[in-house]
């Protein structure tokens, strides 16, 4: 039977593929539970780059035929377990479960499924290690959004913070709300952004130099900030579909140059933010930007500038911006392990909160 004073260390590996297509985000994290609390150890962390094959595949998952979907599946699910056993390898590492995102093809919760690649037995017999995955489907059978899942972790490992803000293909925002923790997608983001800088065989617009050096166009911001979207109430989420049926349209029927397109889409981005945090803060609040978007010092200096209220924007440790979200996965493995809630009804609207991901021994 537990106790307050019993102490409890687990190991895990945490591996996240964002809607950005940065790569496999790897983590390897010491989670400690003692006196009701929680504290966590980056152990050792890397990003593997995606090879043009594979980042086409992902990048395509969405208009294959089924049988070429459950190929990508399985194929996906080898080559993620393959760089784990090497990072295992090559760090000596003796973890107890690794608990993986796998790569979200389908998002469309309002109608009852979401469905992200990584065969979860194919990791477990390739790393040999137990495979936690397929994180969201529990949640979407509840009626819910099945997103965000990092809240969780926010709420027990980043509480120092009023709101945690993460900047990746998709800007998400989690804080409390009258005693709950709630969270929501806000707006594209890298998702857009790396896909101009693309048109200019740039993997991203580092430091956003080039959307620094563009000037806004008046009509595609305030088409972009008119989005349906916007108007909804939380619970909400976003996935690819909604960037290429909503977002794609409005990019592509601009005759513009590249750095003003940009320019004009980081404005939209700090607006969104900004508006959100407005909303939900009060003085002398710390948000804290994760994701690749906090390397971005020209959006951070956007969304700084639009903010009306006495909030404190940190940017933590490099680590920390990068593995963030693997660091939670990796703990929202642990949570699933210990039967414990990891995903909160009051983030994704669903009928009561869960404890999800399906378990895979290694054959």
């Amino acid at each position: 039977m537990q106790t307050n004073s019993e102490t409890f260390k687990y190991h895990a590996i945490g591996l996240m593929s964002g809607t950005s297509l940065d790569g496999l985000d790897i983590a390897e994290v010491l989670f400690t539970l003692k006196d009701n609390t929680w504290d966590f150890h980056l152990k050792n962390a890397t990003t593997i780059s995606y090879d043009s094959a594979m980042e086409n595949s992902l990048k395509s998952a969405v208009n294959l035929s089924g049988e070429k979907l459950i190929r990508l599946h399985h194929d996906y699910g080898r080559w993620i377990g393959e760089k784990v056993s090497m990072f295992i390898n090559e760090n000596d590492s003796k973890p107890e479960v690794l608990c993986s995102h796998g790569h979200t093809v389908f998002h469309q919760p309002q109608l009852g499924f979401t469905y992200q690649i990584g065969h979860g037995q194919k990791i477990a017999n390739c790393s040999g290690v137990k495979t936690i995955c397929d994180f969201r489907s529990l949640d979407v059978s509840l009626g819910g959004q099945g997103a965000p899942l990092v809240p969780i972790g926010d709420e027990l490992l980043f509480s120092k913070f009023s709101h945690c803000l993460n900047i990746g293909g998709i800007a998400n925002v989690s804080f409390k709300e009258n005693d709950q923790r709630v969270s929501f997608d806000i707006c594209v983001a890298n998702m857009a952004l790396n896909y101009l800088s693309n048109k200019l065989d740039l993997p991203f617009d580092e430091n956003g130099k080039l959307a620094e050096s563009g000037k806004i166009i008046p009509d595609m911001l305030n088409e972009l900030n008119e989005l349906e979207y916007f108007k909804l109430p939380h619970p909400k989420s976003l996935g690819f579909e909604q960037f290429q049926t909503y977002i794609l349209p409005i990019i592509e029927n601009i005759n513009s140059e590249i750095p003003d397109i940009l320019r004009t889409f980081v404005e939209h981005i700090a607006m969104q933010i900004a508006k959100v945090l407005d909303a939900t803060s009060k003085p002398k609040d710390q948000v804290v930007v994760t994701g690749g978007g906090a390397f971005n010092k020209f959006l951070i200096s956007r969304i700084k500038s639009c903010l009306n209220s006495d909030i404190e924007v940190v940017i933590p440790p490099s680590e920390i911006v990068s593995f963030k979200e693997a660091i939670i996965f990796a703990f929202l493995g642990v949570l699933r392990l210990r039967n414990e809630i990891n995903c909160l009804s009051s983030v994704t609207g669903s009928s009561k909160d869960s404890s999800g991901g399906v378990i895979f021994l290694p054959a």
